[in-house]
């Protein structure tokens, strides 16, 4: 069952949980790799990374002796689905809002008579 979008963006609010996920876009990274691209511990990261593989924002896998971690779509799946019910409802509401000042322009019914 994916995680709740609440658990997803509470993942997300801490801006080294972002700036892990914005490393691991151009692929799989190792824990060692991740900390030597942030101003945080390695310890520091892991502790990250467990935070968003719970939210199942990223993945973990086997390469040899280290662990890999990458991005997962479908937690990122929860936080489209939930920001998009905002942007569906926004569009909505501005087709409504357009219709509505077409409608009120003044001279429109002398164009439609012509």
């Amino acid at each position: 069952m994916a995680p709740s979008a609440a658990v997803v963006l509470d993942a997300l609010g801490d801006a080294n949980r972002r700036s892990i996920l914005e490393r691991l876009v151009d692929g799989p990274l190792a824990v060692g790799v991740l900390a030597d691209r942030l101003p945080i511990s390695r310890p520091a990261v892991s502790q990250h990374l467990r935070v968003l593989k719970e939210a199942e924002l990223v993945v973990e896998a086997a390469a040899g002796t280290r662990r890999l971690y990458r991005i997962n779509p479908s937690g990122l799946r929860v936080v489209r689905e939930y920001l998009d019910q905002f942007w569906v409802t926004a569009l909505d509401n501005f087709a409504i809002l357009a219709a509505a000042e077409a409608d009120a322009r003044p001279g429109r019914a002398e164009r439609e008579e012509h």
